[in-house]
């Protein structure tokens, strides 16, 4: 299983979210409320202990962009989360260690979505950063053989029934688990990655080879 934090905006609130269960940190690029910039964001993934994933959150920007804000704030992934190509997709994850590609759930782009070589499928809502939850029954049509991340207003409150109902390989919340945007409630963070982790072994899945997103070598 794997629970990612996003919308980090600042050092606390990165290392309160790993020390309560996280997996992984999303920092967001595009135009959003939680919006950082590479310095901040490079200044944060320096003082993060090792296995910690830094994801990159991008809309619509060029690969080149991408790649360029990737490495230059130290992360490990980059998440795509506009109406990037398959051709776009491509050429990033050729220059990063790993590839999100978010869909919204419903999308018939899905379908396509080995086309992107990302190493992870997100299922969002319409408006991503906006909270809100969509029929879980739309993840029906997703592969089962893909690393399947869930997202789309997810909250301590919902997010047991969201794994029972959809089974993914892993969740993501940002807004579900603030005081306000960019600000992280260590109540709810905590609360949210207990709840997930419980709602994923009640499934009694095993560990299936190859759970890991990615290997990095941190000397790179």
């Amino acid at each position: 299983m794997w629970v990612k934090i996003c919308g980090i905006t600042n050092e606390e609130d990165a290392l309160m979210s790993i020390a309560l269960g996280a997996d992984a940190l999303g920092f967001v690029f595009a135009p959003s409320p939680r919006q950082v910039a590479v310095g901040t964001a490079r200044e944060i993934t320096r003082r993060l202990p090792f296995g910690v994933m830094t994801v990159g959150v991008f809309r619509d920007q060029s690969p080149d962009q991408v790649i360029e804000t990737v490495l230059a704030a130290g992360l490990h992934a980059a998440q795509l989360h506009g109406h990037e190509t398959p051709n776009e997709a491509k050429a990033i994850r050729q220059k990063v260690q790993a590839l999100i590609v978010a869909f919204p759930a419903g999308s018939h782009s899905v379908e396509r979505f080995d086309d992107y070589q990302a190493d992870a499928l997100m299922l969002d809502a319409p408006t991503p950063g906006a909270g809100e939850v969509f029929d879980w029954s739309l993840a029906q049509g997703v592969p089962s053989d893909r690393r399947l991340i869930l997202a789309g207003g997810l909250s301590p409150g919902n997010v047991a029934d969201a794994i029972r109902t959809v089974r993914p390989w892993g969740v993501d919340v940002s807004s579900g688990v603030e005081v306000e945007p960019g600000i992280k409630d260590p109540r709810k963070v905590l609360a949210f990655t207990r709840r997930a982790r419980a709602a994923f072994e009640e499934l009694e899945r095993p560990q299936s080879e190859g759970s890991e997103l990615f290997d990095w070598d941190e000397t790179a």
